[in-house]
């Protein structure tokens, strides 16, 4: 429990301020796997191009690096389903001026 409570900690580390810009970000699911030490993970926002979209990442711990392992569109019912849940990382203001749009 305590390696699975760090990698949890060490992958919000790396992913919170690369999707920030992003923010409200929602958690779509992860999958914890400790024998890798690494999480698999995908969360949904309202990106500044493409509209809502299901990102997906891998988090390494031993190599501290967080991989982009593409996006999907997400549909606007699921997305409106979203928006009524707790964000994973919350905004007070959504679509950052100057986010880079990657």
């Amino acid at each position: 429990m305590d390696t699975q409570n760090n990698l949890l900690q060490q992958r919000d580390r790396k992913a919170k301020p690369h999707l920030e810009q992003f923010a409200p970000v929602w958690m779509l699911d992860e999958k914890i796997m400790p024998d890798d030490e690494a999480i698999v993970f995908n969360v949904a926002f309202q990106h500044p191009q493409y509209g809502w979209v299901n990102r997906g990442y891998r988090y390494d711990l031993f190599n501290d690096v967080l991989y982009y392992r593409g996006q999907l569109v997400l549909d606007e019912e699921k997305a409106i389903e979203l928006q009524a849940k707790t964000p994973y990382i919350t905004a007070t203001v959504a679509n950052i001026p100057n986010a880079y749009g990657g």
